[in-house]
Formats: structure tokens, sequence, C-alpha cells
């Protein structure tokens, strides 16, 4: 039996072939799930393209995380293509160009990023509950948000708010059987990291300081390790961060 055998799943974030999301969705495929994906306005169309890359091509909901009716509606227009969701991947992040500027930015520049970035995890998985049940999962991904890196500024911020909201998701969808995990992914050159300015500070010494090395271009192990969590493998583990990062977590300066 595959490792999602019979899994249905909605899997956000796929823009290009590059993304993490793209490839737990192919893993997800591969292994015997059933995909659904979500994207909104201008990147509808390329979502809708990336997806005909896939082993079989999923249906794309319109998903914006911010906007209050596609969250209120979601679970209804999913219910056109699924009857269940046993899995829900949280692959979304973003932030104005000002909110990488930590000292001079503003709050109209914070304010987005933690929304889209942080607040969306609470907002996706409320919107998706009405399809889950027991041994359903919930999985995020992020970029370790213990350090103050180079960079990153108040996307950090929200990074370790998003850790925080995966923490308490943990604790109130417990009780109903649902497990809510995230994937610490260490730096992957996808779309986002494309619009994080300076971001190839982390592409040239990431490698050198991963024990296990760290390869900018490959996002199957991040993908994989979040195909595991949304399976039933992990059925007491939730509220966890699992580092995918080549072992840089673990390394002092």
């Amino acid at each position: 039996m595959a490792l999602l055998d019979g899994k249905k799943l909605l899997v956000t974030g796929v823009l290009m072939d590059s993304s993490i999301a793209f490839h737990v969705a192919r893993l997800a495929q591969q292994e015997g799930a059933e995909v659904v994906l979500t994207s909104f306005g201008r990147t509808m169309k390329i979502t809708q393209a990336i997806a005909k890359r896939l082993p079989t091509t999923p249906p794309v909901v319109e998903l914006d995380v911010t906007d209050r009716e596609h969250l209120d509606t979601l679970a209804e227009r999913l219910g056109e293509h699924v009857d269940r969701l046993d899995g829900v991947l949280h692959s979304i992040g973003n932030a104005p160009p000002g909110a990488f500027n930590f000292m001079d930015a503003g709050w109209d520049d914070v304010a987005p990023a933690l929304h889209t970035s942080a607040y969306s995890l609470k907002g996706l998985a409320a919107a998706a509950l009405p399809l889950m049940s027991e041994g359903s999962a919930v999985v995020g991904l992020t970029f370790d948000a213990q350090f103050a890196w180079p960079v990153y500024d108040w996307m950090g911020v929200a990074k370790a708010a998003f850790e925080s909201t995966s923490r308490y998701l943990a604790r109130d969808l417990g009780p109903k059987g649902i497990r809510c995990n995230l994937v610490s992914a260490g730096p992957i050159r996808t779309t986002a990291a494309k619009s994080i300015p300076g971001f190839e500070t982390f592409e040239t010494v990431w490698g050198e300081r991963a024990p296990l090395g760290w390869d900018i271009r490959d996002a199957e192990p991040a993908a994989r390790a979040c195909v595991a969590l949304l399976s039933d493998w992990f059925p007491a583990t939730t509220g966890e961060i699992v580092h995918v990062d080549g072992g840089v977590h673990a390394i002092g300066q």
C-alpha cells in the first residue's frame, strides 16, 4: 500500500515546478493521494498551467488566504471536488518589499506580512476544518525562526508568529484528532526566495555549514518530510518542527 493511499489533500502554494509545494503534490499523487490545489488572481492561470506537469492534473480552487469570503466558502467549494480532507499543506508567504528593512519598515509593511505569512495558517486550518476529521493533518513550511537572519527582517518575525500559531493549532485541534506540524526547510531557489532582497546570502554559505551538504535547487527532501507528516506514520506527533536543512540548525557559529 502506498504511503498516502486514498488520502485527499489540499495543497497551497504551487506556483512553479521549483516550488516545494509542487513536489509535495507530485509525491503525494505518486503515493496514492488525490490532490486539490489553490491559487488566486493573476497567478491562477500560472498554477493551472503548472498543475499539468503533475502526474495527474488536479483541480485548482481559488483561495486568497487574506480574503474572508474565500475562507468562509472554501469547504463548500472544495466539496465540488472531494468529500473530505485528510491533509492540508500551508505553503504561503508574502511581504511587501519594505518589510525587508527592519528598522525602516512601517506597520503598513509589517501587517500584510503577518496576515499572509502567519495568521493565514489559522485561517486556512479553520476554513478546512469542516472537511477534516480524526487522523487528519495540517502541515506548514517555515524557515527557522529562532535566529535573526540576515535580510529576512519582518518576514523572520512573521515566521516566528507562524511557528507559534502552529503550536496553538496543535493545542486546539488535538482534541479533534487533528495534528499540526511544520517543516523547517533550508533555502530553496524558489519564486518566493527570489523575491527576498539579498536571499543569495543564504545560498552561498548554507552548503558550507550543513553537515549533510545542501542543494538549493533540490526541493524534494523538504517535500518528502511534508508527505511523511501528512501520512499516518506520525499519529502521535503534533506541534513539532522537523528541520530539513542539512543539519545547519544543529551547528553553532
